[in-house]
Parts: structure tokens; sequence; C-alpha cells
């Protein structure tokens, strides 16, 4: 049976279990194109909260 040969500190410990808590990033919907973004960012359209922000290529 293997055997640790020195114990883990509770820092070390703490550092391996670091990502099982891990989460999906937030994301919003638009109000005015309904598409997802990150939450503070704009959409890939160029919409921020409801308003045109960013001219895209198509315009």
């Amino acid at each position: 049976m293997a055997v640790q040969q020195n114990k883990k500190s509770p820092s070390k410990r703490g550092m391996h279990r670091a990502h099982d808590f891990l989460t999906n990033p937030a994301t919003a919907i638009e109000p005015s194109t309904g598409e997802t973004h990150l939450r503070h960012h704009i959409s890939p359209t160029g919409f921020y909260r409801g308003k045109k922000v960013v001219k895209t290529k198509g315009e």
C-alpha cells in the first residue's frame, strides 16, 4: 500500500482543492436583440443595454 513520505500542509491541501468550485461566467441577455453576452460587455452586434454603441462591419 502506498504511504506518503511527508504530510501535506493545509496550505498545499487548499491549493489542491482550488478548482473544485469553479463556476460558469455570468451572462446577460440583450433586451433589444435577445443575444447572450458577458455581463458588462457589448453584444456581438454592438448593443449595450438596449442602445447601439459600436458600429459593426455590415453598416
